[in-house]
This record gives structure tokens, sequence and C-alpha cells, in this order.
């Protein structure tokens, strides 16, 4: 059995323990108690969350986790330095040590990120650079492994986190098992950017959404403005004014941002060459996927996998 200690640290967000629940939905599928959760404080007792529910929780001890996992806060402040002593030890005793969202700023403090890559939530990565120099901060990732160091986003990447551990520990089958009973829509990889291009369209009507979901489903098709606009069972004319008043972007564009994104996903994996990856993501040839990437990326697709080779 797998010990896993989460701590709670004054002020924790509630979203944060998201992740317990897929190593407790592992526990359910696997019909035996392969995660042993506990939820550990530097003082033990009740501590309370941000918006005001409390945990109760046990006090640091000698027992020795194999998975130590921080919890963020709105409040990132230097930590105590009981809690600085226990993280260093964990370092040295644990298989993993880990952090969601803000909580990457505790693990810096501790001094356990100096000369690693690390990620945090987005909103938090330019005032983490200013005060860790010494940390590869990749503020554009969902999550991040740099040996035993593991450091997600904010809010919902821990659970992406936790299905990441999960599938070490498991094998992938039962990550993909435990993401649909969780209803994720989809396990995102580590190296998947934080900034989704459907969010970032902010579609207001159901059926922009709806042509939006459909083109991410057909990347792989010619997706000409007809199809989308009798997706969304508009006229082309109507659909093209609605599409642009809503997201500020031309069709074509939007499609575009979209192949972009799924192809850079399947570029940093490091399993498909870049001819299969134009092919599904629907550029006619490699050479149309490189503009794409200069224009939307800043660089071409040769570039983004030497970085992603040079991660791994």
């Amino acid at each position: 059995m797998l010990s896993i200690g989460f701590i709670a640290v004054p002020h924790f967000q509630v979203m944060n323990f998201a992740a317990m629940s897929a190593f407790e939905v592992a526990n359910l599928t696997a019909k035996d108690k392969f995660y042993d959760l506990q939820i550990i404080s530097e003082a033990g007792g009740r501590v309370t969350s941000s918006v005001g529910i409390s945990v109760e929780t046990e006090p640091f001890s000698k027992k020795v986790y194999d998975t130590v996992i921080v919890s963020g806060s709105p409040h990132i402040g230097p930590p105590s330095a009981k809690l600085n002593k226990f993280l260093k030890n964990a370092s040295k005793v644990s298989r993993r040590v880990s952090a969601i969202c803000t909580g990457t700023f505790i693990l810096a403090h501790a001094g356990l990120l100096d000369g690693r890559r690390a990620t945090t939530h987005w909103i938090f990565a330019n005032e983490f650079k200013k005060n860790f120099p010494q940390v590869k901060m990749e503020e554009d990732r969902i999550y991040i492994i740099d040996g035993s160091i593991w450091t997600s986003a904010g809010m919902s990447a821990g659970v992406d986190l936790a299905l990441g551990m999960i599938e070490k520990d498991l094998g992938a089958d039962m990550a993909r098992i435990v993401a649909r009973k969780l209803v994720v829509y989809h396990r995102r990889a580590g190296g998947q950017s934080q900034h989704s291009t459907l969010l970032d369209l902010d579609a207001k009507s159901d059926r922009v959404q709806t042509a939006l979901d459909y083109a991410k489903k057909n990347l792989h098709k010619e997706l000409s403005v007809e199809q989308l606009a009798e997706a969304a069972h508009l006229s082309t004319r109507q659909f093209s004014r609605a599409f642009r008043l809503e997201t500020g972007k031309s069709p074509a564009k939007a499609v575009e941002h979209l192949r972009v994104e799924a192809a850079r996903v399947m570029i940093e994996s490091g399993c498909h060459s870049l001819d299969t990856v134009a092919r599904e993501t629907g550029f006619a040839d490699r050479e149309r996927m490189r503009r794409s990437f200069v224009r939307i990326v800043g660089q071409p697709p040769q570039e983004v996998r030497r970085h992603a080779r040079e991660a791994a």
C-alpha cells in the first residue's frame, strides 16, 4: 500500500483536494486499498480553508510517506520552519514530493526546487520568477515532473497531477478508467498548455460553441465555414457574423488555433512524426503546419519537439 500525505496549509483552497478523489476512485476501481490517504498539518487538528470549510488533520510525525502533496493557498508567504524541515526530510525519504498550484512556492522556500523545472498557476508565475530565479519556471504547463519532484498548475490541474501519478503506479488503462469515473472530459498530459483555445475563444452562444466542439473533434477534416455553419444550424452569413462577434476571430483563424493546439500536444508527446501530426490535425503538409506554428507559437514544430525532448 502506498501512503499519501496531503499537507493542508492554513487557508488552503478546497479545489486542491479534488486530487484526493482520483486516488480514492483508483482504490475503488482496483477493489483494493492501493493508496492510504491521510491529511496532515504542522500541528494537527482543524485547519480552515480559504472559504471557511475546516478539515481534521493529523500532525507531522516521523511516518515516511510514499508521496507528499502540498496544497495551495491564496496566501503565498514563507512557510514555517517546521513545515520547511518536514519537506526537506520528505525529499530524502519519500518517493515523490509534490505541490499543487501555489504550493510550488512552499517547495521553493524549502529549497527543493533549486535548479529544477517547475510550474504553478499562471497568474502567480511572474511573482515566482522574481522570488526564485534559481528555479526554471515553466508557467505554460499543466504539471511538471523533475526527478522526484512534481508540481502542477492551479486548481483542477491537481487532478491531472494525481492521474499522472496513478498512471505511473497502476498503468495508463487505470488512469483512463479513473478519469472516466471522475467525469473528466480529457486527461491532460503534463506538457499540455494551461491555456485552452476553446476558453480563449469564449463562445457565448450554444450554437457557436457547438461549432467549436465540432471543429475540435474533426480537425483531420478540411472544415470549411459552410460545414461549421451547418453544425451550428445557421446560414453561412449568420454564422460568420455571430462567430466573429462572440470570439473576436474569423472561423478560419479559430480553427487554425485549434489545429496548432492539438498538434503541439502530439509533438510534445514524442510519439508521432511531424508528417503524421500534420495529417492528423488537418494541416495539408508540414510546411503549412510550420507557418502556423511560427505565427501562433513563435517557433517552428521542430523547436517545440527539441524543447520537449530536452525537458524529458
